[in-house]
């Protein structure tokens, strides 16, 4: 294979439209990588995922002690083990600091603690690792995930100076601006099938969505004004540590208004998860009140702390929660759609025999208005793909009428279609007078979507800002600012 037959100097995108075959394509890759390494020793194909928070450069490779190295000398030994032919760890890091500073532009010090960076370096000390290597194909799967718009801006920067140095790059993403930002030509997937390509100078919006789509689709999130608004829920003081005595939440305090989509912006890992399951009673809280507040005029207000899931129900107290985790804290996924809608009914049957009516009902309108991809509705939903797996969990919750809505990446995997079609259902709860909590990792979207946003950083709301005032580059900027449990300002 020659290096005019990979695309040298292309810089390409493929954009999924969910359920795609995103969770197959990498994999398929990585097993040509394999087949034509056995043929050619001179072909290095390198997978890349985006950084997890807790430590990229620890992924399946050797020890844990790697973990606690300075970054530059990580890269090299791993780099070494893994069968690059350097002469010693000291000229492999020597090489690791020239890929640095000097020929793409990394911003990465060599002596740093892998434990000590953000998750931007992190992913840095990833690229790095493989360049070094001799990668002249890089893919790229959703790389910019957990990243701020600042880290954004300086990875692309950094792509375009290894396109210039002749490495092909491959990009999978959902994100529709940064297609058209980073790329020179866009392959569009539907549902496993290639549709096709197109010059991404050719190209819009408007356009990709359409092929990703299949039809015409309107690109529009309503934001209607909120009307009565009042709070239901106020966090004062929250502070949450995990089973290792870490601490993910410290002293978190802000409102949460009925009448309104409240956003949480932050880097993967800044305390979103924690957050919510504080809140519906999932996780330990150390310190703190979270105080509900009923719809009713006369009613009393309720402390939720202390109080599990069952409790929080038994109270009288609607709240919907729609989980990071899908299938192990969402959904069962050996049952059925049917099966899993009765999982919030079955306290309601009478007798001895479990009301089967009600919740097949309910699977077959989430079947057909979010337009699940089942054979049918007692389908396994593990064997489902993973943005069908979502919409099912999302059209169970909003099903449930609450008024307290809590959703975390609510469109993670799903096709752009059905996710306008999720942010028009949560735009509708706001309207009925629900309390709406969207964590959601696309900026934009938050910025259209929300009424307010609450920015987390390290566990700490680093602000509270009005989403029609704010701007990309101001909740950026919060999402990397540790305020020390800041109070609302908005």
């Amino acid at each position: 294979m020659t290096k005019s037959t990979i695309g040298l100097f292309l810089l390409a995108t493929t954009f999924l439209s969910s359920p795609a075959g995103a969770a197959t394509l990498t994999p398929t890759l990585d097993t040509i990588k394999r087949e034509a390494a056995d043929l050619s020793g001179n072909f290095v194909l390198s997978e890349l995922t985006s950084a997890l928070p807790t430590g990229a450069v620890e992924v399946k490779i050797g020890d844990k002690s790697y973990y606690f190295m300075p970054s530059g000398e990580n890269a090299a030994l791993l780099a070494t083990l893994a069968g690059t032919p350097a002469g010693s760890l000291v000229a492999s890091e020597n090489g690791i600091f020239e890929l640095n500073g000097q020929k793409y532009g990394f911003d990465v010090d060599p002596n740093q603690k892998i434990y000590d960076m953000s998750v931007s370096q992190k992913q840095t000390v990833e690229i790095i690792k493989v360049l070094y290597r001799g990668a002249d194909i890089l893919i790229l799967d959703e790389p910019t995930a957990v990243l701020t718009p600042q880290e954004t801006d300086k990875l692309f920067a950094v792509m375009r100076n290894m396109k210039a140095d002749g490495k092909s790059l491959i990009i999978i993403t959902h994100k529709l601006h940064e297609v058209l930002d980073v790329s020179d030509r866009v392959a569009v997937l539907r549902k496993g099938e290639y549709i096709g390509d197109v010059q991404t100078k050719d190209a819009d919006q408007q356009s990709l969505t359409d092929m990703m789509v299949g039809h015409s689709v309107t690109l529009n999130i309503n934001r209607p004004e909120p009307i009565n608004v009042t709070p239901r829920l106020k966090l004062d003081g929250l502070t949450v540590f995990d089973e290792l005595g870490v601490k993910r939440l410290d002293n978190v305090s802000f409102t949460i208004n009925a009448g309104e989509v409240l956003g949480v912006a932050g880097v993967a890992g800044s305390g979103q998860r924690e957050l919510l399951e504080s809140i519906a009673g999932l996780y330990p809280i150390q310190s703190g009140s979270v105080t509900f507040f009923p719809p009713e005029e006369n009613g009393q207000s309720l402390e939720l702390v202390g109080k599990d899931p069952m409790d929080i129900r038994k109270a009288g107290i609607a709240m919907s929660f729609v989980p990071e985790d899908r299938l192990g804290m969402g959904l069962v996924g050996s049952m059925g759609m049917t099966g899993n809608m009765m999982l919030r009914s079955w306290r309601k049957g009478k007798g001895a025999f479990l009301n089967r009516k009600d919740p097949e009902a309910l699977a077959q309108r989430i079947w057909q208005e979010l337009e699940v991809v089942t054979p049918s509705t007692s389908f396994p939903v593990r064997r489902m793909s993973g943005g069908n797996v979502q919409k099912v969990l999302v059209g169970r919750e909003i099903a449930q009428q609450p008024s307290v809505l809590m959703t975390a990446y609510a469109v993670r995997g799903l096709d752009i279609n059905t996710s306008y079609t999720i942010y028009n259902l949560l735009t509708e709860q706001k309207m009925k007078g629900v309390a709406v909590v969207y964590v959601g990792e696309d900026l934009d979207v938050l910025l259209e979507l929300c009424d307010r946003i609450v920015v987390l950083c390290g566990g700490q709301v680093s602000g509270v800002v009005d989403a029609r005032k704010t701007n990309k580059l101001e909740v950026g900027a919060l999402m990397t600012r540790v305020e020390g449990g800041a109070k609302e300002n908005a």
